[in-house]
């Protein structure tokens, strides 16, 4: 038999995109993938470092992957992403059994360095940021998990500085690939028979804005348009601050852009969002909603919220409550401040105690729940064009699809119904999170 290796991945979906292209490496140099982690003659973790947790879960696998090595000495064993970006050597120093460290920017590296680690060479750290690799992405094989639906990175890294936010420093400044680059990725995408196409950023709004020709996000979009094949675009995730209503204007007369608009706010109160940097204001962004909405009558938006920043007081919190009860998101993400080593945030004094977090997170997700509940009953009685996703992972004699709007609905398995399909759906029962109901 021959090599195998697994990948694990921590993280947003930048991470997953990038997993797929780290695995199509490994399948270049004639890797297959391993049905469990034991099988492994490599194993890769793809991490992330925007919450303390989620490098505590990297240093509890390393344990179980310490172990592992015990047995077969002759195991590789990588950390790449951003948490090997943030901390570098001191992994290597921490558990020697790791043989090589990679930074976003070098998963261009992987075959040499595999190749140099069974040569035996090992322990090799590359973290420089160079932005012009980025300009290569589409130089990078990706094994794709889904043959219906495809990630595709349009730039790299971040110049909003949040001060909660760790991912400029890890991801570097923003770099974008060019649109002719891009189009050319979904080009062949829709020649291979993907349906929906995902783009990736760390805020898609300021693509193109290091090119200083012109070039926006609603440029992009507009040249997306004319690939014959793909049956919807989505993206993830939008800034408030970069978002024009061009922008919004091009999304609007798109035949192919998803109508779901993920739209951080972040926080309820103008002082809350000048601490956090985040360059715009309440008004504003209810400006902008109002527009969105008035643009796309039929766009489903949603948000994150973050709760528990250092010096938010009990007001400050109700003024989140009053946005979203004024805003009706069709969801909101809801996440308690984690300080993060290295970010402005962590230095603030008035952090707050986490019994306060947690009650405030429960009343922001009352609220919220209650919206997202009456918006998806509305929708009972009402039918919707589905694209087709397959089973449930709890039950397999029921299927599911997302409409445009990114809501999904569950239906019982169809005769003659495949993945890819797209169809129409009548839903039936709202609930706070899913519909279900039936083909029709």
């Amino acid at each position: 038999m021959g090599k195998q290796y697994y990948t694990i991945t921590y993280g947003c979906q930048m991470n997953e995109s990038d997993t797929e292209r780290i695995n199509g490496q490994l399948a270049e140099l004639g890797y297959t993938e391993a049905p469990a982690m034991e099988a492994a003659d490599i194993v890769i973790l793809n991490t992330c470092s925007i919450r303390q947790n989620a490098e505590e879960k990297v240093y509890g696998k390393i344990g179980e992957i310490k172990r592992m090595k015990e047995k077969n000495p002759d195991l590789l064993v990588g950390i790449m992403g951003c948490m090997a970006q943030e901390n570098k050597e001191k992994l290597i120093a921490r558990m020697p059994i790791i043989d090589f460290v990679l930074g976003p920017y070098h998963i261009h590296d992987l075959k040499e360095v595999v190749t140099e680690a069974l040569a035996g060479r090992r322990h090799v750290v590359r973290t420089r940021m160079n932005p012009e690799r980025v300009k290569d992405y589409s130089e990078l094989h990706a094994a794709r998990k889904s043959h219906i639906f495809a990630w595709v990175p349009i730039m790299q890294g971040c110049n909003k500085f949040c001060t909660y936010c760790i991912v400029p420093y890890v991801r570097g400044r923003q770099t974008s690939r060019t649109v002719e680059d891009i189009t050319g990725e979904v080009r062949q995408l829709a020649a291979e028979g993907y349906k929906e196409i995902t783009l990736l950023g760390q805020n898609v709004n300021s693509y193109g804005l290091d090119f200083r020709d012109g070039t926006d996000f609603g440029a992009l979009i507009r040249a997306l348009d004319e690939v014959e094949g793909i049956e919807r675009v989505r993206y993830m995730t939008s800034h408030p601050r970069d978002m024009t209503f061009a922008m919004v204007d091009a999304m609007a007369a798109s035949p192919k852009v998803a109508r779901h608009m993920h739209l951080p706010v972040q926080h309820g109160d103008n002082e809350m969002l000048r601490r956090m940097n985040r360059g715009y204001t309440i008004e504003h962004f209810m400006e902008l909603l109002s527009y969105v909405r008035q643009k796309m009558p039929d766009i489903v938006v949603t948000t994150d919220l973050i709760t528990g920043f250092p010096g938010e007081t009990e007001e400050m919190h109700k003024a989140t409550l009053r946005l979203l009860r004024e805003a009706q998101f069709d969801s909101a993400y809801t996440f308690i401040y984690s300080p993060r080593q290295g970010t402005p945030a962590a230095r603030m004094e008035d952090q707050i105690g986490d019994d306060v977090k947690h009650r405030r997170l429960q009343e922001l997700m009352d609220v919220e729940n209650e919206i997202s509940l009456a918006k998806n009953r509305a929708m009972e009685g009402k039918v919707y064009p589905i694209l087709v996703e397959g089973p449930t992972k709890q039950d397999e004699s029921r299927w599911y699809g997302r409409t445009s709007g990114n809501k999904m609905i569950i239906f019982p398995k169809t005769e003659g119904v495949f993945v890819g399909d797209v169809r129409d759906a009548l839903v039936e029962q709202g609930q706070t999170w899913v519909l279900k109901g039936r083909l029709v």
